[in-house]
């Protein structure tokens, strides 16, 4: 497991990738991408979705801390205080690390060729946050010049997002992703699936570990207010020792 330093805070309605993770075929050639036909313009605010927005995806998770007993199995987890990770074989983590408060920003959970990453933010108690995340998301990555696509996913409203980039020979590159968004009582998990994972549709395949890995996740909100939208930041489990400290110790020696 290893860390990623970061030293800007991320929003709920980030569009771009961040360019200190390292994700398994994060940036993707042109001629993997489907360019042949342009899709017709989404309407974020189309009845459909607003009504997906209303029904509750929560029920087999992810949890809010009140709705499971985390003492009633044996499983060992991975606690960043305010969200609780149950790892799996073959997982890899990289966090992105803000330098001056060594807060957690957020997380980069990777299996073989698929990634997601994990980032918690203040929501209301009960309004959905979901419409006005996916209205500025849509508007943001049409004037990056991507092409964005909304789809019934396995937490209500799936964004799906293809950026146009350029890799540092100067190619034409894509970054493809999914995000999920799951709000509870005043915060909101958000997920965005890269890799073959993020080219795929539904929940099996590619898919499938990082599913999982997703419903499986537990918010511990405190009480502190804050703003719907702001980062509520995790912290560094206790013996979770990160990759660059210990490589610092040992070039001490």
């Amino acid at each position: 497991m290893s860390t990623v330093p970061n030293e800007n805070e991320t929003g709920p309605n980030e569009t771009g990738p961040n360019e200190n993770q390292t994700v398994p075929d994060e940036f993707v050639p042109n001629e993997q991408v489907d360019q042949a036909e342009a899709q017709p313009a989404v309407d974020p605010d189309d009845p459909r979705w607003v009504e997906l927005d209303e029904q509750d995806w929560r029920e087999d998770g992810p949890f809010d801390i009140e709705e499971v007993d985390l003492d009633a199995d044996d499983v060992e987890r991975l606690d960043f205080g305010t969200v609780v990770m149950t790892p799996f074989e073959g997982m890899n983590l990289q966090l992105q690390i803000d330098e001056q408060t060594q807060q957690v920003q957020a997380a980069l959970v990777m299996h073989q060729n698929s990634a997601i990453e994990v980032a918690l933010f203040g929501a209301p108690a009960s309004t959905p946050m979901a419409g006005d995340i996916r209205r500025e998301m849509v508007e943001v990555t049409t004037q990056q010049g991507g092409d964005v696509q909304l789809a019934e996913g396995p937490f209500g409203t799936e964004i799906r997002r293809v950026i146009p980039l350029q890799n540092e020979e100067g190619e034409q590159m894509y970054h493809v992703s999914r995000t999920w968004f799951a709000q509870g009582p005043r915060w909101l998990l958000r997920g965005v699936v890269m890799g073959e994972a993020g080219m795929s549709e539904g929940v099996d395949g590619p898919s499938q570990v990082i599913f999982e890995f997703f419903r499986n996740l537990v918010v511990r909100r405190d009480d502190q207010p804050k703003v719907p939208g702001d980062l509520i930041p995790m912290v560094i489990p206790e013996g979770l020792v990160p990759q660059q400290a210990e490589d610092e110790s040992s070039s001490e020696q």
